[in-house]
């Protein structure tokens, strides 16, 4: 039976929204989950949290009724949370336990609403002209900016399928947004860039990006080493970082902050075999360490810096965003403290799997690929995966 297809059932089952179960986990409530989803999709991802016990079990075992042993296999939470893909499975399979006596409740649009999640989180530490906000994709953790003065407004790194949020945004703020900037060819999502252009923001991409055969490169403005940008008082300047790909950029945005999109993150720096795979891996990331050293390392210790991703291990700030100062970095990061034979051993050690569907990604944002929204969304589920190990960077 197809997931999508499952009878409503007889027992009315309670729905919680992902929003509310987001907002339970970062309370720190217990929350407990059930998924049902095949092993492989939840080996691949799943919902992660100090606080969340989940379990397994696939929603086929459910259709041909519910035993002892099922039960068994069954955790037992107040409510349990059941979810699937989409919210079908799960609402059957919540039937099916709420007949047995259990307190269920089943998640709304499943792990596709889990995906929907997009959080908005001001920058406190930022001490430069305008408002900084940081973007938040619990799912992937993919990070996005806005910083906005005087009525205009630039997003970094924005994501196609937030591309309403970000107007909607700044209309409620009441300003214009002007730029759109992508930090470089992303590979776990899809860029919107191109979709905000559409709408009338000018779209920047990094000009040695746009040399990696982007088809698009003529209809958007392209951002040189050095070039700057106006936001009302704010200027945000292009630096050119090479290393996690060769057009790796990253933006400093009223001297104050750097938008490192995936050349360094708070946590640990970027994998370099995205582009050019296992092959090209060790001289990206003696790029790399050239561009940590050369160019990021150089500027003052009380620069804020926030990459394009984190990772379940990371923790916030205390304002809630994933950014920390430069300084701050340079003393609990001990890759950042490495010989380059040494650093490039520690990249290349352990490196996660690489994300998932991110050769058709890599695809769709060069714009060699033809993906229609529904497609773009599914593509990118899942983890960002674009940092190296965490451990090797901090010598644990």
């Amino acid at each position: 039976m197809d997931p999508d297809d499952f009878p409503t059932p007889e027992q009315p089952v309670d729905v919680i929204t992902p929003e509310t179960l987001y907002r339970r986990i970062e309370d720190g409530e217990t929350v407990t989950v059930l998924d049902t989803r095949t092993s492989g999709d939840f080996e691949e991802w799943h919902i992660e949290g100090e606080s969340v016990e989940i379990a397994n079990v696939p929603y086929f075992e459910f259709l041909d009724g519910v035993d002892e042993t099922l039960l068994a296999d069954v955790p037992v939470g107040d409510p349990l949370v059941v979810l699937c893909a989409k919210g079908g499975a799960s609402e059957y399979v919540a039937g099916t336990l709420a007949e047995e006596g259990r307190n269920v409740a089943h998640l709304e649009d499943g792990m596709n609403g889990w995906a929907s999640i997009y959080e908005s989180f001001e920058v406190e530490g930022y001490d430069g002209p305008g408002t900084l906000v940081q973007y938040q994709r619990p799912s992937s953790g993919c990070l996005g900016y806005m910083i906005y003065d005087d009525g205009e407004a630039a997003v970094i790194d924005p994501l196609q399928a937030f591309t309403d949020r970000y107007l909607d945004d700044g209309a409620e703020l009441g300003v214009e947004v002007t730029y759109a900037f992508d930090t470089h060819i992303h590979a776990d999502h899809i860029s919107g860039v191109r979709a905000l252009d559409a709408e009338g923001v000018t779209g920047v991409l990094p000009e040695e990006a746009a040399d990696r055969g982007v088809t698009y490169a003529d209809e958007l403005e392209t951002a040189a080493d050095g070039d700057t940008f106006s936001v009302g008082d704010v200027t945000i300047e292009t630096l050119y970082t090479p290393g996690h790909t060769t057009g790796m950029t990253s933006y400093l945005i009223g001297e104050s902050f750097l938008a490192t999109g995936d050349g360094l993150f708070v946590e640990s720096v970027a994998r370099p075999d995205l582009e050019e795979g296992d092959d090209g891996a060790p001289a990206a990331a003696r790029q790399l360490y050239e561009t940590l050293q050369e160019r990021i390392l150089e500027l003052p210790d009380n620069v804020i810096v926030g990459g394009g991703h984190t990772s379940d291990a990371t923790e916030p700030a205390a304002d809630g965003t994933y950014t920390a100062p430069l300084g701050e970095l340079r003393e609990e990061m001990d890759a950042l403290t490495y010989d380059e034979s040494a650093f490039v051993e520690a990249v290349l050690e352990d490196m996660p799997p690489r994300p998932a569907n991110y050769e058709e990604i890599i695809a769709t944002n060069l714009g060699q690929r033809e993906t229609d929204e529904d497609e773009a969304f599914m593509l990118e589920l899942g983890p960002n995966n674009c940092a190296a190990s965490q451990d090797s960077m901090t010598g644990d």
